[in-house]
């Protein structure tokens, strides 16, 4: 695939698709002597990650890619090369040159570590090399919004690139919570412990769901009936909290959780059906009434308790996630929300909120500064308004047709 000059793609569809780059080795004169080649660059949208060439270190696994040769062609066989390399800046250079018209080939792996031959083409995502063209990398904004906004005769006439770098990264991690598309999802299985720790880029939840035999998500909602506390000192006889040595409080276990952990599904189903709410052989008050009134029954039924699903909680002191009983074993989908800056790859930002960020870097940067005329940063603050609410509404991903789909049950008849 030629690729026109000045054009924005500079992977070849080998590339893009099977996470294959080949490049067959030819020598170069310097100072009329002919060098065998040994520096091989790539040219992924991925970014190499090299942490050894040795199969047997444990580093070999960080690579994200194989590095292969072949001296009869692109239909001989590929042997993979061991000897030593170094990667810098996506440039391979052997210790040792490689012969002319030796065919080298670099590999990257599938999300899944296996290599790209051994997976079905259509059916595995090699890294993150794919629908990366949507996206524009940080050190680009911040590369355009040098050339574009700054200089003589431009509004900023000079600023650090440091300055830049920060209004850019604080305009994605607020992007992120309400803009930009940085839901990101994990597959778990609860434990017996019916406790799991949160993603170290949690942020917020979305949706959390248990996933049933054929593969149907079923809503999982936070329940109102008990919570986490934060902290649980250990009192004296006078119900005052006991220090240590040091001064701080002692704290101990929360009895409240034990109590929540200790409920078979029996009395969690009991509470959902609206039966009994407490058991009289408890010794307890029913919640929302004494003996057998229980939800439902004397005030009428709570929305947030007509499901079947199970419940969860979110325990800030401990950074896990706490599930009720009945949801031991299950499968579940945790979809949350990133601040985009957790990870290099996800340092990036849809092309159609490009100029949102633009706006928002130009407020900030205007804004911070002294003796700057009030009516040009009212101005900006409005263009970065309009330009974050357009970024919006082009990335809510809004389909006519899908609505015209679901609004032709509208004249729909009920019958009772």
């Amino acid at each position: 695939m030629a690729t026109p000059n000045g054009g924005l793609i500079t992977e070849t569809d080998a590339q893009y698709y099977a996470g294959t780059q080949v490049i067959i080795a030819a020598s170069t004169t310097v100072d009329g002597v002919s060098v065998a080649q040994s520096i091989f660059k790539a040219t992924f949208n991925t970014n190499l990650t090299f942490g050894s060439n040795d199969p047997t270190s444990p580093a070999y696994n960080n690579n994200n890619f194989r590095l292969y040769t072949s001296a009869s062609g692109a239909n001989g066989t590929f042997t993979e090369y061991i000897l030593a390399y170094t990667v810098v800046d996506d440039t391979i250079t052997t210790n040792a040159t490689i012969a002319d018209g030796t065919y080298v080939v670099i590999q990257l792996l599938t999300k899944e570590g296996g290599e790209f031959g051994n997976k079905d083409a259509f059916g595995t995502e090699v890294q993150d090399n794919y629908a990366s063209y949507s996206y524009i990398a940080i050190k680009d904004l911040i590369n355009n919004f040098l050339i574009a906004y700054v200089g003589a005769g431009k509004l900023i006439s000079s600023v650090q690139r440091t300055d830049v770098l920060f209004h850019t990264k604080r305009a994605l991690q607020e992007f992120s919570y309400d803009t930009l598309r940085s839901i990101h999802s994990q597959e778990l299985n609860i434990p017996p412990s019916l406790s799991i720790p949160l993603p170290h880029d949690y942020v917020n939840y979305v949706n959390v769901s248990w996933i049933d035999q054929v593969g149907v998500k079923h809503i999982i909602y936070p329940t109102t009936l008990t919570s986490n506390p934060y902290t649980k000192p250990i009192q004296d006889a006078q119900g005052i909290p006991t220090q240590s040595n040091d001064g701080t409080n002692i704290t101990g276990t929360s009895l409240t959780e034990e109590r929540w952990a200790e409920q078979n599904t029996a009395v969690l189903q009991q509470i959902r059906d609206d039966i009994t709410g407490r058991l009289i052989s408890d010794g307890l008050w029913g919640i929302y009434g004494a003996g057998l009134l229980g939800f439902g029954q004397l005030y009428g039924q709570q929305p947030e308790l007509a499901q079947m699903n199970g419940w969860f909680t979110i325990n800030d002191r401990e950074g896990s996630m706490a599930f009720s009983s009945d949801l031991s074993g299950k499968l579940i989908i945790l979809e949350y929300i990133s601040d985009g800056l957790s990870y290099d790859q996800e340092m990036r930002v849809p092309k159609m909120a490009e100029e949102a960020v633009y706006a928002y870097v130009m407020h900030a940067i205007i804004a911070s500064r002294i003796n700057q005329p009030e009516y040009i940063v009212q101005r900006l603050r409005r263009e970065k308004s309009a330009k974050l609410r357009n970024a919006k509404i082009r990335l809510s991903n809004i389909k006519s047709n899908e609505f015209v789909q679901i609004m032709r049950g509208k004249s729909k008849w009920l019958k009772y």
